[in-house]
C-alpha cells in the first residue's frame, strides 16, 4: 500500500524579477475585441498574447478535466484573436501521474488534487531550472458521494456510515445505520458495491482524509492516494469510476461533483444538519480554513478544516492545484506558462471554470496571492 501524506517544508522565497509578466485577459467584450482590453484582475495588455507560440503540455487530476478543457479552449481563442499561435493540451492522467510527469520534465505544468509535498518540492529543482516548484489553488469543487440504487435518488449519510461502507463493514443497503438516517426511503435488501479509483488519485486522498478525520473508527486506513483494500470494483480516473457506478445497481463511489451526471448523490451530515453538495458550500469550506503553515511565500496551500460544524459547509471538498516551476529555461515555454496560469486564476478564467465544471471561484485574496507567485517565475 502506498501512503502519501502532505508534509510541511520551509523553503527560501523565490526572488522576483523585473520586467512585465504576461497575464491573462478576460473573456466577454474583451474577447470580442481580440483580447486587447485590460482588466483589474490580471488582464494582459494589448499585444501580449501575440508573442505566444508553440506547444504547452500539462497533465494531472481528472477531477478538473472539464475545467481544463474549457480553459485551454478559451485561452487559445484569446491568443489567436491577438495573432498568437499556441497549442495548450491537458491530459487527465490522474494526480499522481501528473505530478510524476511534471517532476520528470515530460509536461510543463501539472494539475493535482494533492499539493506537491516536501519530498517532491525538494527534487523539483532538477527539472525547474534550479528553482523549486510551487502550488497554486485554482479549482475548488465538492467531492460527491454518488450512487445508483433503483428507486432511491437522494440519501442522507454520516461520515461514520460512509466510512463503514467503503471499509466494507456496512454491506447491505437496508443496514440499520443507513435506515436510521433515511426514515422516508425504501431501502432494498441489496448488497452495497463500493467503487474506488484504481489509479493514484488526489480525489481518493481528499476523500479518505475526510473519513480519517471524521470517522477514524469506521475508516482506519488513514488518508491514502492508492486504495488500500484488495478487490472490489474500481475505475481508472474520474470518468472510469463514474462509468462503473453507472453500470450497476447498488453501486456507490466518490467523484468530483462536476461529473456526477444523473447519479444519485448524498447529503453529508455536518453537526445536526445534512448538507448537499454545491459550489457555494464548497467555497465556504475553504473560507473557514487557514493556509498550511511552513511553506514558502509563493507556495499557496490551504489546510482544509474537515471537521468544522459550521452551518452550510459541505466538508468533502477538494482543491486542485497547479504545480508550476519557479523557473523555466526556455523563455517561450516560461512565458506561455505564466500567461496560461494567469488566465486560469483571473476572474474571467474562474468564471469559465464555474460555468463549465460547476467549480467555486477562488477568492480575490487568493487570486492576488497567486498572481504574485506567477509574476515571480523567472524565464530564460
Amino acid at each position: 500500500m502506498k501512503v502519501r501524506k502532505n508534509k510541511l517544508v520551509s523553503l527560501a522565497a523565490l526572488g522576483l524579477i523585473g520586467g512585465l509578466a504576461l497575464t491573462a485577459c478576460g473573456g466577454g467584450a474583451e474577447a470580442e475585441n481580440g483580447g486587447n482590453a485590460g482588466s483589474d484582475n490580471g488582464g494582459a495588455s494589448a499585444g501580449g498574447y501575440a508573442e505566444l507560440t508553440g506547444n504547452l503540455a500539462g497533465s494531472g487530476a481528472s477531477s478538473m478535466q472539464n475545467a481544463q478543457n474549457a480553459w485551454t479552449e478559451s485561452f487559445m481563442g484569446l491568443v489567436g484573436a491577438e495573432g498568437g499561435d499556441i497549442q495548450v493540451t491537458y491530459d487527465p492522467t490522474g494526480s499522481g501521474t501528473g505530478r510524476e510527469q511534471f517532476l520528470s520534465g515530460q509536461v510543463k505544468f501539472a494539475g493535482t488534487d494533492a499539493a506537491l509535498d516536501e519530498e517532491e518540492l525538494a527534487t523539483s529543482a532538477e527539472t525547474c531550472n534550479g528553482e523549486q516548484a510551487f502550488n497554486l489553488p485554482v479549482y475548488i469543487s465538492p467531492i460527491a458521494v454518488v450512487f445508483k440504487l433503483d428507486g432511491v435518488e437522494d440519501l442522507n449519510l454520516s461520515p461514520e456510515v460512509i466510512g463503514g461502507i467503503f471499509a466494507e463493514t456496512i454491506t447491505t443497503w437496508n443496514d440499520p445505520a443507513i435506515a436510521e438516517l433515511n426514515p422516508d426511503a425504501t431501502l432494498p435488501d441489496l448488497p452495497i458495491v463500493p467503487v474506488h479509483r484504481s489509479d493514484d488519485s488526489g480525489t481518493t486522498e481528499n476523500f479518505t482524509e475526510y473519513l480519517s478525520e471524521n470517522a477514524p473508527e469506521a475508516w482506519s486506513h488513514g488518508p491514502i492516494e492508492t486504495w488500500p483494500i484488495d478487490g472490489g470494483q474500481s475505475g481508472d480516473g474520474t470518468s472510469g469510476l463514474i462509468s462503473a457506478v453507472e453500470g450497476g445497481n447498488g453501486t456507490i463511489g466518490y467523484a468530483d461533483a462536476s461529473q456526477a451526471g444523473n447519479l444519485g448523490t448524498a447529503a453529508i451530515q455536518v453537526g445536526e444538519e445534512f448538507v448537499p453538495f454545491s459550489s457555494a458550500a464548497a467555497a465556504k469550506s475553504v473560507d473557514v480554513s487557514p493556509r498550511e503553515e511552513g511553506r514558502a511565500e509563493n507556495d499557496i496551500v490551504v489546510a482544509l478544516d474537515r471537521t468544522t460544524n459550521e452551518s452550510g459547509v459541505y466538508p468533502i471538498v477538494l482543491i486542485s492545484y497547479l504545480a508550476l516551476c519557479g523557473s523555466y529555461a526556455d523563455s517561450a515555454e516560461g512565458e506561455a506558462v505564466k500567461a496560461y496560469a494567469s488566465y486560469i486564476i483571473s476572474e474571467d478564467g474562474q468564471a469559465v471554470g464555474e460555468q463549465n465544471a460547476g467549480s467555486a471561484p477562488i477568492s480575490e485574496e487568493l487570486r492576488t496571492e497567486a498572481q504574485a507567485s506567477i509574476d515571480g517565475i523567472t524565464v530564460g
